[in-house]
């Protein structure tokens, strides 16, 4: 399994704690590009786990001659081609899963899909998240007769990470509160150019609100610098770590792997990455909770973003003034946020699935190379 960074980690990550569970002698290696995967992969139930280095002729023949796989998979949508044209020719099976190609994608204009062609019409097996996705795939060079639709592995992940939660609550327990509470997650300082004074707006009208931030880089800049706008707006804030952290008005994350859990907590929610081109962050987590979602403008590339919106789960904004409008009528209507809880959780639960029908796409492939 190959996934560059840990975008892509997590879509197969459930897929391979199912092929574990499934195949507990197959051997599992896994291999990403990007250095912040490091950490993430440690936590994978593999055999092997390591960079794998650019992708040349010489570096994917070692690679295989390293591994002799009799299945490569890509995940989401970045294939190799050095190393699949070697794979291929050595009868290695290939496959693409939770494949997903935005209709804006800069893979679709120039050059792209003339220079990756080869590769993609290489591909055994293409497990796409949706029927859109499948059409456009194909014209990056995947085969229609190799393409089925098969979901994104991310809701199974998410799905069942608040399962857990909620049955564990180890993390969320001690920060239980009967005050209205919401969860800001994997934010950046563009967003908090609109976030905070939403904030002070929602406060306004509901002086109860308890916020819980975590920035996406909780750095002591990062933590200071909101602890420093919530004193000066004569708001009590402390860190998740202090002992009494459940009585603050603002609650700041200043660690990192909680954020899945802490929506727990949350009665609605905001995702960070929409107001600036890096990119949403996943709106999926609070939306497995029953939490509704607001994001910013900025989330063209997530499919999952449109279809809460559209389903009325969630709500993009455009500014302090439309997401302050957002979060006041969510407090202040419990039908309109239940409504949109119910439609948020709904959506992540009709999605689930994917890992299954993935697993059995993967399934076939090991079997047509041991026969």
């Amino acid at each position: 399994m190959h996934a560059p960074s840990v975008g892509e980690g997590l879509q197969a990550r459930p897929v391979l704690e199912s092929l574990r569970a499934r195949h507990p002698t197959v051997q599992l290696a896994y291999t990403y590009y990007s250095p912040s995967a490091r950490s993430f992969a440690d936590t994978l139930p593999v055999d092997f786990r390591e960079i794998l280095p650019f992708d040349t002729r010489p570096s994917a023949r070692a690679a295989l001659a390293a591994l002799v796989p009799d299945v490569l998979v890509f995940s989401k949508l970045d294939v190799w081609p050095s190393l699949v044209e070697e794979a291929s020719a050595l009868g290695v099976r290939l496959a693409l899963i939770s494949a997903t190609l935005p209709p804006q994608s800069s893979r679709l204009r120039g050059f792209g899909p003339a220079l990756l062609r080869d590769a993609y019409a290489r591909l055994d097996a293409v497990g796409a998240i949706s029927t859109e996705d499948a059409e456009r795939l194909t014209t990056l060079g995947c085969r229609p007769s190799s393409i089925e639709v098969t979901g994104d592995t991310r809701y199974d992940q998410v799905w069942a990470r608040a399962r857990f939660a909620e049955a564990d609550g180890s993390i969320v327990a001690p920060f239980r509160s009967t005050r209205p509470t919401l969860v800001a997650g994997s934010t950046w300082p563009a967003d908090h150019q609109h976030l905070l004074p939403a904030i002070l707006r929602v406060r306004a009208v509901a002086p109860g609100l308890r916020v819980i931030i975590a920035p996406h880089e909780p750095d002591a800049d990062a933590i200071a610098r909101l602890e420093s706008w919530a004193s000066s707006r004569g708001l009590e804030a402390r860190r998740l770590t202090h002992p009494f952290a459940r009585d603050a008005d603002v609650i700041i994350v200043d660690r990192v792997g909680v954020l899945g859990d802490l929506y727990a907590l949350a009665d609605f929610a905001f995702v960070g990455g929409g107001f600036h081109s890096a990119g949403l962050h996943s709106v999926l987590e609070p939306a497995a909770f029953g939490a509704p979602v607001a994001f910013g403008p900025m989330h063209a590339n997530s499919r999952e973003a449109g279809l809460l919106e559209r389903e009325g789960g969630g709500a993009s904004v455009i500014d302090a003034l439309t997401l302050g409008g957002v979060l006041s009528r969510w407090l202040t209507d419990p039908v309109a946020r239940a409504d949109a809880g119910h439609r948020a959780r709904a959506l992540v639960e009709r999605g689930t699935g994917a890992t299954r029908r993935t697993v059995a796409l993967i399934d076939r492939l090991l079997a047509s190379k041991a026969s």
